[in-house]
């Protein structure tokens, strides 16, 4: 009878023993699953946003988009920004173009695409509206259709759309 319960306290030795080697690695599991998903956040974190600014309104519009622009790479200076135009939105792109209350936008044209923020222009528009290409700013590239343009970035490239 002495040899059946030392036998029976043995094997709960055994089990309990057992349960405590299986908690640290249910532990490490654990620890490996949270430092995986802060891996994956990190590289969420990491990763470059890329947006297309869609402008198709006239000049008046352009001083708020811009400075929408500039507040976004402000929050987020790796941001990869397009600033696509068409139709009125192409006119702030032209030299010499000024606002209602006569703001030139040259000067912030070239501060953004200094910071990496592009700017393109819808050929259809200039075809249309009779515009010269040596009229547009040196930072303007000109792309067959603007819509086309906004459309591909999305589809393709896996760029957000923001129409401010």
């Amino acid at each position: 009878m002495y040899k059946f319960i030392g036998m029976l306290a043995i094997a709960s030795l055994a089990t309990f023993a057992h349960a405590q080697d299986a908690k640290p690695a249910q532990s490490t599991a654990a620890v490996k699953a949270s430092a995986a998903k802060k891996t994956s956040t990190t590289k969420v974190a990491e990763k470059t946003v890329k947006v297309v600014y869609h402008v198709n309104t006239d000049v008046n519009t352009v001083p708020a988009i811009l400075n929408n622009v500039r507040n976004h790479l402000n929050a987020d200076p790796k941001a990869k920004i397009v600033v696509v135009t068409h139709g009125p939105g192409i006119n702030f792109l032209i030299q010499d173009a000024k606002d209602s209350q006569g703001r030139e936008f040259s000067g912030s044209v070239s501060e953004l695409a200094s910071r990496g923020v592009e700017f393109r222009v819808c050929n259809n528009t200039l075809t249309s509206r009779n515009i010269d290409p040596g009229t547009l700013l040196m930072e303007a590239k000109i792309v067959p259709s603007g819509v086309a343009e906004v459309a591909r970035l999305q589809a393709l490239e896996g760029y957000v759309y923001l129409k401010p």
